[in-house]
């Protein structure tokens, strides 16, 4: 598929098909983003998998967008790995490496015909207390992954991007 078409037709998954992706499929889309660029290839990146019945609920309790999709990666960085920018303190790269992994994931998703949906509308600490994650790791973003149902479509919006000259600027 060419990427700019694939980039175009991804939308927002939020109706999931009950059934569970691949072993296959999951391990495609985590190499994906473990193989991602992050900053100083320090690799703070931590992806966590949620496919029980039980993580799955534990993360639904503290977040309402997991749209009971058959597997939720949980995505965030260790903060004691992810490089510091000491030309712009505070600056830590963990956020923007776990942005480009959850990316890289995302779009591996989009290429096998698994739908996604990035959330990042949760508090990092309740989720990291629903499922136990380690005190050094911020959690960035969750990314519900399965087969869209067969009601799944594109937000009403998908389609509509600001001109370019809102966005692009020759300097």
């Amino acid at each position: 598929m060419d990427f700019l078409k694939l980039a175009k037709d991804r939308y927002s998954v939020r109706s999931f098909s009950p059934e569970p992706i691949t072993e296959k499929e999951l391990d495609l889309i985590l190499e994906a983003g473990r193989v991602a660029p992050t900053a100083r290839n320090f690799q703070p990146q931590r992806i966590f998998v949620a496919k029980s019945e039980e993580s799955r609920r534990k993360l639904a309790s503290v977040c309402k967008f997991t749209f009971d999709a058959p597997t939720v990666l949980v995505i965030g960085y260790d903060k004691e790995r992810s490089w510091k920018n000491k030309l712009m303190p505070p600056y830590d790269s963990g956020e923007t490496d776990a942005a480009i992994v959850t990316t890289h994931m995302m779009l591996m998703a989009a290429s096998l015909g698994i739908g996604s949906c990035w959330v990042g509308y949760f508090n990092s600490d309740d989720v990291k207390n629903a499922l136990g994650l380690p005190e050094n790791v911020i959690v960035t973003a969750l990314l519900p992954v399965g087969y869209p149902s067969d009601t799944a479509e594109p937000a009403a919006l998908h389609s509509q991007y600001r001109d370019k000259s809102e966005t692009i600027e020759n300097i």
